[in-house]
């Protein structure tokens, strides 16, 4: 999954930033609002972590712009601790959730996987997919009862696909997950990735729609 951190303190963001991709995130980093606004867009970030206190405009003028272009992507504010009433006005403006500064990171994986979950419409905090059960907390997966071992890049690959309940994801979708600004994207990587979970979980547990992209298999 990529997610859209919005942080001004170059110190803060960078650690953060540093350990979503430690634990297999995609970051893209605006570091104002002007930046942010235009940041987002359809489908482009599961998620945003969202600070209030920005240069150019606030965290809840950006967050405002997004609801009125009825972008629904989940939202996590970043707030100072005596900022009380700007996380009232934040929720009332749309955001999801929010953490007080200083925060833990684990906190922040924490609330990520809790926003996810409520925006799949599952309470579980596994996956099962078929024969194929899921953790994106310890980035596990179990087929029957063996252990798979994945590398961080298959394992975000055949998560981005169980997320969609069924649905087809296109290459491109598929690239939107795996690459943030500036990286460069490998011309035939997510066929390669498909490959590598075939080889490990079946030659049918990631289907093929002709024209369309890839799906895991539900039965």
């Amino acid at each position: 999954m990529k997610i859209l951190l919005v942080e001004d303190d170059a110190m803060l963001g960078s650690a953060v930033a540093d350990g979503l991709r430690l634990h297999g995130y995609t970051v893209d980093w605006a570091r104002d609002g002007r930046a942010a606004e235009v940041a987002l867009m359809p489908e482009s970030h599961g998620i945003v972590l969202l600070d209030l206190g920005l240069p150019f405009k606030s965290g809840l003028e950006v967050l405002k712009a997004w609801r009125e272009r009825r972008l629904d992507t989940p939202v996590l504010i970043l707030t100072a601790r005596d900022e009380i009433n700007d996380r009232i006005k934040g929720l009332d403006a749309g955001a999801d959730d929010y953490v007080i500064k200083p925060f833990d990171l684990d906190e922040i994986l924490a609330r990520i996987r809790a926003l996810i979950r409520r925006q799949g419409g599952r309470r579980s905090p596994s996956i099962q997919v078929g024969n194929l059960r899921i953790d994106p907390a310890s980035r596990t997966v179990r087929q029957y009862d063996a252990n798979i071992t994945l590398s961080p890049r298959e394992f975000n690959v055949l998560l981005a696909l169980a997320e969609q309940n069924g649905r087809v994801m296109s290459r491109a979708q598929i690239e939107e997950t795996l690459y943030g600004w500036g990286d460069e994207i490998e011309s035939n990587a997510v066929e390669v990735y498909i490959h590598h979970l075939r080889r490990k979980l079946g030659a049918d547990a990631i289907q093929t729609v002709r024209g369309i992209g890839y799906r895991v298999a539900h039965d």
